[in-house]
């Protein structure tokens, strides 16, 4: 197995794309902490690793609080003895006014969702990572970070400071033995649509998905949580063991499409 006998942090790993790494890093043999603030779905996936024979806890975690993260780290710790792997997955797109019309609560809402929180929690598991000699960091950023779909610029300006904040990682820790890389997802089917499938029927949710990834990906089709967890799981085994401070689009070929939509 490609994680046997590793730990890992997992955040935002209720459901969607987290949840997929969550099941799949337990299935490679990895003990997971799932930390999300939504305490009954972080449960509902951790009972279907375990059910499967995988090691987990949930942990009830707001990402943009210092204390929280603090003690989910700990918590961990307390459960596992280590951490090897640190998944910052959590985040979301919140709101989307013009920047006229955006408040100053609104961005820095989206800053700490965003970016801070990758901050906080390599904050207090690096040092674990440094005195052990190894550790696997993978941030989550955005495709809008590098071809923005959108006038979204809180959200972006936060993805895009994932890319500079994984460089700078891994440039400065790469000497403990600290890999630190990141992944840009392209359209995924997960909640984070819900605001154009919400009131859908399922079929109603597969024509659109359907429909969208036809219009938006070269490979026709939007993508898959597991298709990242995959992703995810090549930066955070042994597989990605030359490779650090790297961005790797998932994204169906769709910032080809942008280049031709350029042209």
């Amino acid at each position: 197995m490609l994680l046997a006998d590793r730990v890992a942090i997992i955040t935002g790993g209720a459901k969607g794309m987290g949840r997929a790494m969550a099941l799949r890093f337990a299935d490679e043999g990895c003990a997971v902490t799932v930390a999300d603030i939504s305490i009954k779905e972080a449960n509902e996936t951790v009972e279907m690793l375990t059910k499967k024979g995988g090691k987990g806890q949930a942990v009830q975690c707001d990402v943009t609080k210092l204390d929280q993260v603090k003690a989910t780290v700990e918590k961990t710790i307390a459960a596992f003895g280590k951490i090897d792997i640190l998944v910052n997955n959590a985040g979301a797109l919140l709101n989307k006014p013009a920047i006229e019309d955006m408040t100053e609560e609104e961005w820095d809402g989206m800053i700490a969702l965003n970016l801070k929180s990758q901050f906080l929690f390599c904050k207090f598991v690096v040092p674990y990572m440094k005195a052990q000699k190894y550790g696997k960091i993978v941030n989550f950023s955005s495709l809008g970070a590098v071809h923005p779909p959108d006038h979204l610029p809180h959200y972006h300006a936060a993805k895009g400071g994932v890319i500079g904040f994984t460089k700078d990682l891994a440039f400065s820790l790469a000497s403990s033995g600290i890999y630190v890389n990141c992944v840009i997802p392209g359209p995924i089917r997960t909640a984070f649509f819900d605001f154009h499938t919400n009131t859908m029927s399922e079929k109603e949710k597969d024509d659109f998905f359907t429909g969208f990834g036809k219009v938006v990906a070269p490979l026709g089709r939007v993508g898959d949580p597991d298709e990242i967890a995959k992703a995810a799981l090549f930066f955070a085994s042994d597989m990605s063991s030359y490779t650090t401070g790297e961005t790797l689009l998932v994204a169906g070929g769709l910032p080809l499409a942008v280049r031709s939509n350029l042209l």
